[in-house]
């Protein structure tokens, strides 16, 4: 288990170490969790891109819009799916469970998000991925897990449907939805692909991520070498490999801390929202 720890932990240490020291410095190598010339010029490097602070509050905007919208549409369709009197349980399900295995490709895709209007809007990062099917299979499973005497006796007080959804069905399924809520904002946070698909032409729109991707691209072009055109004031202390750790520690920090918080609910969440008895 140690050994497993140490492994896991080190390369991420390293990442840290390696941004905070000199770049040149780093070349030398020698570099393991300690920086042996401390400097903050690879993170003041990346910051001084002047697209990165819209960049960042999309990004930021993004995950937390995508999250709670995308959290409430999944929770939703899998408490219906959760119910056997409706009729078509398993024809949805199955073919819910088709989209995981077959695509409609990229062009038709991309040509499918022009035609409904999304192109260069906010929401081409919402709409399209509203309900992720394996969120939904475990949200579901975990549904079905709880009392239906719960469900019943609040069907024998007049409660709707959408009331017992919102009164009793959430509130039980904290930890499973806290979990999925993660897996969700994970996506959402280091997505970039879309960006460069849908958004491309509205640089107000581009994720944090896809901005740090093209500022990397530019920092080890060039046969891996720095291309100081892309920085402003860029010191000799900046090299591609200390660029490279300062961008990958601004993306992986934010879900790094929000980890801890979730924790309690993360181990719970899938053991119960995975296995159905």
């Amino acid at each position: 288990m140690l050994l497993v720890m140490v492994v896991t932990l080190y390369p991420f240490l390293n990442t840290i170490a390696v941004s905070f020291n000199n770049g040149l410095d780093t070349i030398r190598g020698g570099i393991y969790l300690w920086p042996r010339e401390w400097t903050l010029q690879n993170y003041v490097s990346v910051f001084q891109n002047p697209n990165l602070t819209q960049a960042a509050f999309v990004s930021v905007a993004r995950t937390v819009v995508g999250t709670v919208v995308q959290l409430f549409c999944t929770a939703m369709l899998a408490y219906v799916l959760s119910r056997k009197e409706y009729m078509f349980n398993k024809l949805v399900t199955t073919l819910f469970v088709m989209t995981m295995y077959f695509s409609g490709g990229l062009i038709p895709g991309y040509m499918l998000i022009k035609q409904v209007g999304l192109l260069n809007s906010f929401w081409v990062y919402i709409i399209p991925g509203l309900i992720g099917v394996f969120n939904m299979i475990v949200i579901r499973t975990y549904i079905q897990g709880l009392s239906e005497g719960l469900i019943e006796s609040a069907k024998m007080d007049g409660a709707g449907d959408f009331r017992i959804f919102m009164r009793i069905v959430l509130p039980l399924s904290k930890p499973v939805l806290a979990t999925v809520a993660l897996f969700i904002a994970v996506g959402q946070w280091n997505s970039w692909f879309d960006s460069m698909l849908y958004t491309a032409g509205n640089r107000n729109l581009t994720t944090l991520q896809y901005e740090l991707m093209k500022l990397l691209s530019s920092a080890t072009s060039q046969g891996g070498t720095v291309n100081v055109d892309s920085f402003k004031n860029v010191t000799n202390m900046v090299t591609p490999v200390s660029i490279r750790a300062a961008i990958t520690v601004v993306t992986a920090m934010p879900i790094v801390l929000l980890y801890p918080f979730l924790q309690k609910y993360f181990v719970t969440g899938l053991t119960i929202g995975g296995v159905k008895e």
